[in-house]
């Protein structure tokens, strides 16, 4: 741990979050956002040496069991609403995006490169064939440029290929370095200078001490 700067994670991890800037940021934000700040660098810590997939469950079930499903409009007051990885720690609750930002940056931190993550819009169908079809976030987790993602998500679970989510129709996907149609090769411009709400969220997480 270098006090003060940051903490790296993970064999060779060239990602890193600022562990006193969480903390400040965290303190402003009340007692729950605190302890759940330092539950995480906590968790980064223990993930030192595992590898990749250790830190995807790792990180999946943290926010999975620390965050319970609550629609913006009961949380913030608001139809749709990014919040940050500590404003979502803070409250203890969030919607689909909350998850999936909380999760992007806590793998960042743990020391996941940005370019084996995508956050997909996706539509969901829900209770089998011919059930009702809704807008749905996750995360998509690549090993290799081109392999066929894992997917995490707050419905399920555990991580399942996406050959396994047949339930998943995505639409787009980005992260902070890109947006795609679906989740295939073919680029659809800045996802900073396209989606507010994620240049917004960008902003918010660094302020927080993520990268």
């Amino acid at each position: 741990m270098l006090a003060g700067i940051a903490l790296l994670v993970g064999m060779g991890a060239a990602r890193a979050f600022d562990v006193e800037a969480m903390l400040r940021a965290s303190q402003a934000r009340g007692a729950q956002a605190h302890a759940g700040a330092r539950a995480l660098q906590g968790l980064l810590a223990s993930l030192d040496g595992q590898d990749e997939s250790a830190r995807l469950v790792a990180i999946n079930q943290f926010f999975n069991r620390r965050i319970q499903f609550a629609p913006d409009t009961e949380v913030w007051g608001q139809i749709d609403y990014w919040a940050s990885p500590l404003e979502t720690l803070a409250q203890g609750r969030g919607d689909c995006e909350d998850y999936v930002i909380a999760k992007y940056y806590g793998l960042l931190a743990a020391g996941v490169p940005v370019a084996h993550l995508r956050l997909v819009y996706v539509r969901a169908t829900l209770g089998g064939p011919g059930g009702e079809v809704l807008p749905h976030m996750v995360l998509a987790h690549y090993a290799t440029p081109g392999a066929e993602p894992s997917i995490l998500d707050n419905l399920v679970g555990d991580i399942r290929p996406a050959s396994r989510r047949r339930d998943l129709e995505p639409v787009f996907s980005f992260n902070g370095d890109g947006l795609w149609q679906g989740v295939g090769a073919n680029r659809a411009g800045d996802p900073a200078a396209r989606l507010s709400r994620w240049r917004e969220v960008q902003v918010k997480a660094r302020a927080e001490g993520f990268d």
